[in-house]
């Protein structure tokens, strides 16, 4: 099987991939979802006229006084009466307007003594000066948010003041993690011999809550087909994600585990470099990707794939945050497969590969800002050259 290009992979594993269907959720816990449907307001804010500032509502018909002070206005408690000619209110800021008034005069303006109310300053620039309108910022039945909108915290904070105490958003696309590897032993636990801590798990799993999933991780699977048959039939994800096992070696299990099942394999590796051994397919309606196990091979697949189809099955616009940045040292010409190389921003914006890429080196994918992209066939590149990289310290803002 051909190697596939990296554009037309991410192509063919969109194709298809519409919004999941919606469900309900109060707005409390709606932060970062995607709605599902337009939202019209149920209230009008403001639901009265009120005064903007402190100060003394008042007629302008009436400027520039005095006034007579008849009572106060305050958030919560309004004044009953109605102002007359002459007349005037102590007004707070959020509180109604009094009937017949139509001005604030801010109350530095403004001096009070027995029951009189003496202009001092130029005085309110025009007839309702001061004033916030009924339903300034909205009308109830206005249009507020559009389907596909994400719900950030003045979003939440718009429908919360609409009278809304939930919202129809997307539902976030369900991921299964099925680690494979009899090498592998748990994060906390001291491998013995021939073993190694299974890091991929935790790294993915929060990768892809950061892109907006819910992910379950069943635990580790060993090297046996029955096992990885029986966490295949159990996973309830709408998207299956296998990590290590995706190879041709005798102990690589995942694809004739799959085609046993009757799996569709869609493609199966694919021209880049880390991550070459990655295959996507589907398992009856559940969508299936699986990754390499060399954990910056992992890592790489999983953001340039399994990330950018979760954000559209979550009703996000897939595409990973991308910088253009100048290098800071030459590149060698690139070869036939994309290259993602490590890399560092330095204090002058300009961006270093990392010295070493092995695809086993976490330490170098921890200390990395970004992937950058070298095409395949590259030219050699020189030193402040603009080359296309993938923001890593923006993929925990990506959900």
């Amino acid at each position: 099987m051909a190697l596939l290009p990296v554009a037309e992979a991410v192509a063919h594993l969109l194709t298809g991939a519409a919004p999941l269907p919606s469900e309900a959720v109060t707005i409390t816990h709606a932060h970062g979802r995607v709605l599902a449907a337009d939202v019209a307001a149920r209230l009008t804010q403001p639901p009265f006229a009120a005064s903007a500032m402190d100060g003394y509502a008042v007629r302008w018909a009436d400027m520039p006084g005095p006034w007579q002070l008849i009572g106060e206005s305050a958030a919560g408690r309004g004044f009953a009466g109605t102002v007359g000619p002459g007349e005037a209110v102590r007004i707070f800021t959020g509180a109604p307007l009094p009937a017949g008034a139509d001005t604030i005069v801010v109350q530095e303006e403004m001096t009070a003594a027995d029951g009189t109310a003496h202009l001092h300053g130029e005085g309110p620039p025009h007839q309702g000066a001061h004033v916030r309108r009924a339903g300034q910022d909205f009308a109830a039945g206005a249009p507020l948010l559009t389907a596909g909108t994400r719900l950030t915290p003045a979003r939440l904070g718009l429908l919360a003041a609409a009278g809304h105490g939930s919202a129809a958003v997307v539902r976030r696309p369900r991921v299964t993690l099925i680690a494979t590897g009899d090498e592998l032993v748990p994060p906390g636990t001291t491998p013995g011999p021939d073993q190694i801590v299974s890091s991929n798990g935790v790294m993915l799993a929060a990768l892809f809550t950061a892109a907006g999933a819910v992910v379950t991780d069943p635990g580790i699977i060993p090297d046996r087909r029955d096992a990885l048959a029986a966490a295949l039939a159990a996973a309830d994800g709408d998207l299956i994600i296998t990590i290590g096992g995706a190879s041709v070696g005798d102990h690589d299990l995942v694809v004739p585990v799959l085609r046993d099942m009757g799996a569709k394999i869609d493609f199966w590796k694919i021209a880049m470099r880390p991550g070459k051994p990655m295959l996507a397919g589907r398992l009856g309606a559940r969508r299936i990707i699986g990754l390499p196990g060399n954990p910056v091979s992992a890592f790489t697949c999983a953001l340039l794939f399994a990330v950018p189809l979760l954000r559209q099955l979550g009703g996000r616009d897939p595409a990973l945050p991308l910088r253009r940045l100048a290098l800071a040292a030459p590149l060698p010409a690139n070869g036939n497969r994309r290259d993602h190389l490590r890399g560092r921003i330095e204090a002058d914006g300009r961006v270093r590969a990392a010295a070493s890429q092995d695809s086993a080196l976490l330490g170098v994918l921890a200390g990395a800002d970004v992937l950058i992209i070298r095409p395949i066939g590259a030219a050699a590149a020189e030193r402040d050259e603009i080359v296309d990289c993938i923001a890593l310290d923006s993929i925990g803002n990506v959900a």
